[in-house]
């Protein structure tokens, strides 16, 4: 990014005129890096910050990152997709994450993590009757976290009263961790989505996970098994029975019951991959900038 274009994203901080920013892939100086960091510090309208692929590069960026984190009060949606934290990189960042009192979304896939990181993670998912915590949590393509750090995630999850969302994709998870995440999902109340795309899994798994869905309600809706060496069959069944699950639900809770958990329902722009910032100017206009890995942006202002 250029530097007039950094002041303009710091600006817009400042000017709390900015609620969600996307740097997905940028380059950027250290200088620069430091720039957006202090000023997102005070910011009290953004909402989602996206960092993805590479931003934080080194262990100063994520020091200059937990210092903003630990005064920002503001951000739901975290997105470090594709950093080089390591476990060292997210014990410097676990502290200001455990104590932010808007962080609903944390993207950590691609991060280098292992088991020590797992041990964090688990604070952030708080058992039932404490703090709030985490509702959407990405760990993709971590493979350094063992089958001892998925036991412990597991266990979180099933006695966490907010998570909702769990991607684990492109992980060596194999059967028996499988089995391990079909008893959390048994147990939880509130996970809705399971991604285990490219995660090493059988037809053993596939079953095991059936059984769960056909015996057991909970609030599953989608579980990803896509990549995986299962049959069709198994999960043409698994997909038939969530699908049923859901068509139930919406006809025993109405249409009233419907609307309320669709406004229960994370927004679209906390959704992974968006990579903008919106910056509200009045009650009848957004003013929209996009960035790119290359540097380049667009500006536009549309009507509402």
């Amino acid at each position: 990014l250029s530097g007039a274009e950094v002041r303009d994203i710091c600006r817009g901080l400042r000017d709390n005129a900015v609620r969600l920013l996307s740097l997905r892939g940028c380059r950027l100086c250290d200088r620069d890096f430091g720039r957006i960091c202090r000023a997102l510090a005070g910011a009290t309208s953004l909402a989602q910050l996206n960092l993805n692929l590479g931003v934080v590069s080194s262990p100063s960026r994520i020091k200059q990152l937990a210092e903003a984190l630990r005064t920002n009060r503001s951000i739901q949606s975290l997105f470090l997709h594709g950093s080089p934290l390591t476990d060292a990189g997210l014990a410097l960042l676990n502290p200001a994450l455990a104590l932010h009192p808007a962080l609903v979304a944390l993207d950590l896939g691609d991060c280098m993590l292992g088991d020590e990181a797992i041990n964090l993670i688990c604070g952030l998912l708080p058992p039932d009757g404490a703090k709030s915590g985490l509702k959407e949590l990405t760990l993709s393509a971590n493979p350094g976290i063992t089958p001892k750090g998925w036991s412990r995630l597991a266990i979180a999850v099933a006695h966490s009263s907010q998570v909702r969302v769990l991607n684990l994709d492109y992980n060596p998870l194999g059967d028996h961790v499988a089995g391990m995440l079909a008893v959390a999902v048994a147990s939880s109340r509130t996970l809705e989505v399971l991604d285990l795309e490219g995660t090493g899994l059988t037809n053993q798994s596939a079953q095991t996970l059936l059984d769960m869905v056909e015996n057991y309600p909970t609030a599953l809706r989608s579980l990803v098994l896509a990549e995986n060496s299962i049959s069709p069959e198994l999960q043409q069944q698994i997909c038939d029975l969530l699908s049923e699950g859901e068509e139930e639900e919406e006809v025993a809770g109405g249409a009233g019951d419907t609307q309320e958990r669709e406004k229960g329902r994370e927004p679209a722009a906390h959704q992974r991959g968006s990579n903008s910032w919106m910056c509200p100017s009045d009650p009848s206009s957004q003013m929209v900038l996009m960035t790119s890995g290359l540097g380049d942006s667009l500006l536009a202002e549309t009507e509402m």
